[in-house]
């Protein structure tokens, strides 16, 4: 479980293919987390997508990802040299400051349009009409790994506005118009629209309903 509150950039060092997916290589920034503070194991949100430490060393740690993350995001798109936003996964006590993000994508955006608004930047994302349902306006969405607020809502497209904070620290401050963008939705509405639509045996919460 992650909170969408990037704690640095870094790098991707190598990419290497193999027989059942790809190996990454990442290179945190001096001013993110350094890699002798993770260890084999460890879940680690990569621009969104949570993934296993399977290697740590001088030169950062590396991950694996299978075919069904590469086919579901944007990691597929990566090359090296590009940067990417990192998270560790939250602490039992620690605050939560941005909403429940679980590093499961439910689906790759593009980014439509950016405009500045001085130091601000409103960026739109385009993406299936099946995702769009299930956000609102002032509710959560986790773009790359970031928990944003959404502005609007449109059936095929999303805003959000951007301070200057959140472009100087995170990768969004360098996406242009095209770019591929991992999406998150917030989880609680997929629950909610779940029971809504009647999908399911929901015998066992009537079960409960009187037992109690």
């Amino acid at each position: 479980m992650f909170t969408g509150l990037v704690e640095g950039q870094a790098t991707v060092r190598v990419l290497k293919k193999e027989p059942a997916g790809l190996r990454l290589t990442i290179a945190p920034d001096r001013d993110c987390f350094p890699a002798a503070d993770v260890n084999i194991g460890d879940s680690i949100s990569v621009c969104g997508c949570c993934l296993t430490v399977v290697r740590v060393a001088a030169e950062g740690m590396d991950f694996e990802a299978g075919e069904e993350t590469l086919s579901r995001t944007s990691l597929g798109q990566l090359t090296e040299g590009d940067r990417i936003n990192l998270e560790r996964s939250l602490a039992v006590g620690a605050r939560l400051g941005g909403h429940f993000v679980q590093g499961h994508i439910d689906g790759v955006a593009t980014v439509d349009s950016i405009d500045r608004n001085q130091d601000w930047i409103d960026m739109w994302f385009r993406l299936p009409p099946e995702l769009t349902q299930l956000m609102v306006p002032k509710g959560s969405v986790a773009v790359d790994g970031i928990s944003l607020t959404l502005v609007n809502v449109e059936s095929e497209r999303f805003s959000v506005a951007l301070i200057p904070h959140t472009l100087d620290v995170t990768t969004l401050g360098q996406r242009t118009v095209g770019a591929f963008v991992n999406i998150e939705l917030d989880i609680l509405g997929k629950y909610v629209a779940k029971l809504l639509s009647g999908e399911g045996d929901h015998s066992i919460y009537s079960d409960l309903g009187q037992r109690n």
